[in-house]
């Protein structure tokens, strides 16, 4: 689509996150369109990479997945902005063009699920961690596995259960779970 459009030129593509990497560091692009789910390396593994290496390019997140569990990452990651696959065509080319100029580019049931987010007290976006923690509690991982998977003490598995606790408006660990079904946040 966006070889036959005017203004456009594609460089390369990539079928996985390492994949995407490797052309981003050799082919210098401005934009970089970037799946979430793919074989062989998530896209927030990618756009984590891509941002540590202080890669030039912007990111836009173009998938079909709009939870917070995969918005949130994707952003705090470095996504200068995340569509979904089913935008038209014209909004697609003016989000590219949007992003290539730094700015922004959410789409609107991203963007109207973060305002709720922040204007919903009680309902304060969990951290990478608190999310790692939370969903090993949905596994049904007791504390102690839950730090020596995650190489923490069994103290801050604590601490982050209470933020998330608090975060979710919940006082125990089968409630939060379940809060985060029902927001979105788990899968």
């Amino acid at each position: 689509m966006f070889e036959n459009a005017p203004g456009f030129r594609v460089l390369g593509e990539a079928s996985n996150g390492v994949e995407a990497v490797a052309l981003a560091a050799r082919l210098d692009p401005d934009v970089i369109l970037m799946d979430l789910r793919m074989p062989g390396g998530n896209g927030v593994q990618a756009i984590t990479e891509l941002t540590r290496r202080a890669a030039r390019a912007r990111i836009l997140v173009l998938t079909t997945y709009d939870t917070d569990s995969d918005t949130l990452p994707a952003i705090e990651a470095g996504a200068t902005g995340y569509l979904l696959k089913d935008a038209p065509r014209d909004e697609l080319f003016t989000a590219v063009r949007a992003a290539a100029d730094g700015r922004t580019v959410l789409s609107p049931a991203v963007a109207s699920r973060l305002v709720s987010a922040v204007r919903t007290p009680g309902n304060e976006p969990l951290s990478a961690r608190e999310r790692e923690v939370l969903a090993l509690v949905a596994k049904g991982t007791s504390n102690r596995e839950i730090a020596r998977v995650l190489f923490i003490s069994e103290a801050t598995v604590k601490t982050h259960l209470t933020h998330l606790y608090a975060k979710l408006g919940v006082n125990d660990r089968a409630a939060a779970v379940a809060v985060a079904y029902d927001r979105g946040i788990l899968g």
